[in-house]
């Protein structure tokens, strides 16, 4: 079965649009979904930023708030913008990266998406992203430990590292077997069917 990462920062708007549907289609398509969260906050350092360029510019920030609202009416998807924005994503992308490991990666991060952009949540209330977690049936006092603890630390240092390497630049980024990147929820069918031709050749 081919296999496609799927790069995700918590924090990011188009993101929300990609983690409602990948599943679905990647399971449509017969390709394996691997979860791959990373923190965007070293690529802004690097840019010499010192938040998300949608703050950094004000008008591109106002065009993707209005870009966020028509595609999310058109897919059903409920949409507000967080207060503040961008949200400190730390903690949900180390639950994640844990997710990515036990199998509910998906459920997880389709649900603190869905909570962040429709129902405010802050990704820095450990409260709130416990509640998650025992939504979906999980341990939460369990795992909120766990991503204290320096193995979960590091992991997520070295996956934002490698996403470094590979030369991403944003989210959300799909990289198939072969090392093709594809950036952006508007690139996503496009990766799975370079999957699947790749696959078949």
């Amino acid at each position: 079965m081919p296999k496609l990462d799927f790069w995700y920062e918590f924090a990011s708007t188009y993101t929300y649009l990609s983690v409602m549907r990948i599943e679905d289609l990647a399971r449509d398509a017969g390709i394996e979904v691997r979860w791959r969260p990373f923190l965007l906050g070293p690529f802004f350092k690097a840019q010499g930023w010192t938040t998300s360029p949608f703050k950094e510019q004000v008008e591109k920030g106002r065009y993707m708030i209005r870009d966020m609202e028509r595609i999310c009416a058109a897919r059903g998807l409920s949409f507000t913008m967080p207060d503040p924005f961008p949200q400190l994503s730390l903690y949900a992308a180390r639950l994640a990266l844990i997710g990515a490991d036990e199998g509910w990666a998906g459920r997880f991060s389709r649900l603190v998406f869905t909570e962040q952009f429709a129902g405010n949540i802050q990704l820095e209330d450990k409260t709130a992203l416990g509640t998650c977690l025992s939504a979906i049936g999980l341990e939460a006092d369990e795992l909120l430990t766990r991503i204290e603890t320096p193995e979960i630390k590091q992991r997520l240092r070295r996956q934002t590292d490698d996403a470094l390497a590979l030369g991403l630049f944003g989210s959300p980024t799909f990289v198939t077997e072969d090392g093709e990147l594809f950036w952006g929820d508007d690139r996503l069918e496009q990766s799975i069917s370079w999957s699947l031709e790749k696959a078949s050749s």
